[in-house]
């Protein structure tokens, strides 16, 4: 159930959004007060891009980015890449992005790319999630023995560094981007569940959990159903900005060789594959650098974004100093 007026801080919420709250659900003032965040703005545009990339890549892609050329086309190995419009000879085949190492196109690599690191995103952080979630909120409700063993678990899994012990797992498991997403997964997780315990311990207690109880409640009912909505907020929040670590640290175990592995046109693995020719063939570097710099911008844009959304505070000291 989303929150009442009266359970809401309004010493912190502007009077139009108080307006807001008598008509509509705590969700849609988030919406709007998203729209009034011009780095969510930015961050929204460049997924809803990024996400249109994902979804037809086969349609732009030009070309299969498994497969070599060679025989197809006569092609050099690295060749810049080729425009018609900016003065490539017209009877010469368009790439883009230009040919890689193994003769395949680099465009529709880095195209085919984007889905590849979106499904790393989303999947990853969406993993850590449900299990951090599921954990941290148990912990925080139960307490006692049970959530001593649990938090003090994850405080052994963060006493590592995040990096190595990512590499770590993988080199346990073996080298493939499933592990890699794996590794970067279980390493994450305490941080989602030390947020919702956070949360769960805040709410609890509350009056109208107290209620809930009085009134036969089960636990399951009172703990899924009244306390854990209280932590979606923080939860959603740092779960975007979440989505980019996950990215940019699945490329580096790529990069490094312990993530994708060929022919994968995963972004990380390609900057691994041509780092040695950043100066005879720099647009091979320089094209699948740039797509991991906007996804991750895009996300952390979004993420920033949200948290001044969902924070009344942070809307209403914004709004102060216009």
């Amino acid at each position: 159930m989303s929150p009442t007026i009266t359970e809401l801080p309004l010493d912190n919420v502007l009077d139009s959004d108080i307006r807001d709250l008598q008509t509509n659900s705590l969700w849609r003032l988030t919406m709007r007060r998203l729209l009034r965040q011009q780095s969510a703005i930015v961050g929204g545009i460049l997924l809803f891009f990024l996400l249109f990339l994902a979804i037809f890549a086969d349609l732009i892609a030009p070309y299969d980015p498994l497969q070599s050329l060679i025989g197809k086309e006569e092609l050099k190995q690295r060749e810049d890449p080729c425009i018609h419009l900016v003065g490539c000879a017209s009877d010469k085949p368009q790439h883009l992005m230009g040919i890689d190492g193994n003769y395949r196109d680099e465009f529709s690599r880095v195209i085919h790319g984007t889905r590849i690191s979106l499904r790393i995103g989303f999947v990853t952080v969406g993993f850590a999630i449900i299990v951090g979630t599921i954990l941290g909120a148990t912990a925080g409700y139960l307490g006692g023995w049970y959530g001593e063993i649990v938090m003090r678990i994850l405080d052994v899994v963060l006493a590592f560094p995040f990096f190595l012990l990512a590499i770590a797992i993988v080199s346990v498991l073996g080298a493939s981007l499933t592990n890699a997403m794996l590794a970067i997964a279980i390493v994450s997780i305490p941080q989602y569940a030390r947020v919702v315990r956070a949360s769960v311990l805040s709410v609890r207690e509350q009056a109208f959990v107290e209620a809930s109880r009085a009134l036969g409640a089960g636990h399951i009912h009172i703990l899924f159903g009244r306390i854990l909505p209280n932590a979606l907020p923080p939860l959603i929040v740092i779960g975007t900005l979440g989505i980019a670590t996950a990215i940019l640290e699945t490329a580096a175990l790529s990069f490094i060789g312990l993530g994708a592995q060929q022919p994968e046109p995963e972004w990380g693995f390609m900057l691994a594959s041509e780092r040695n020719q950043v100066f005879s063939a720099p647009h091979l570097v320089f094209f699948p650098g740039l797509a991991i710099m906007i996804t991750v911008l895009a996300f952390n844009l979004l993420g920033d974004g949200l948290r001044d959304a969902l924070d009344p505070r942070l809307v209403h000291a914004g709004v102060k100093t216009q």
